[in-house]
């Protein structure tokens, strides 16, 4: 089977960075898009940034120009490096992808992760 499983949270200062990681494994015949969602407590949960096979990125438009991600499609893996963080970024962060994997080649399939904590605070 597919899991994903993600890296790199923790706690940081309000202004300060974190690189999160994400890594797909398992009957993996190819992987799609790739993308980070974040869920604050009482929130929904949203998208903060994906990623194409081909490299074209998609961000929410109030975190552009502090998050940038990235994919080494050789890893399978989906990085997120964020920079400026504010308390308000504090969220678990989720890695998803759309993957199609070696068991059902006929059909895209979609996987999450289990989250990071980030926390941001003082």
């Amino acid at each position: 089977q597919v899991q994903l499983v993600e890296s790199g949270g923790g706690l940081v200062q309000p202004g300060g960075s974190l690189r999160l990681s994400c890594a797909a494994s398992g009957t993996i015949f190819s992987v799609k898009t790739m993308g980070w969602y974040r869920q604050a407590p009482g929130k929904q949960r949203e998208l903060v940034a994906n990623i194409t096979s081909g490299g074209s990125t998609n961000y929410a438009d109030s975190l552009k120009g502090r998050f940038t991600i990235s994919r080494d499609n050789a890893k399978n893996a989906v990085y997120l490096q964020m920079n400026s963080l504010k308390p308000e970024d504090a969220a678990v962060y989720y890695c998803n992808a759309d993957i199609l994997t070696l068991t059902q080649l006929d059909r895209i399939l979609n996987y999450w992760g289990r989250g990071t904590q980030v926390t941001v605070s003082s």
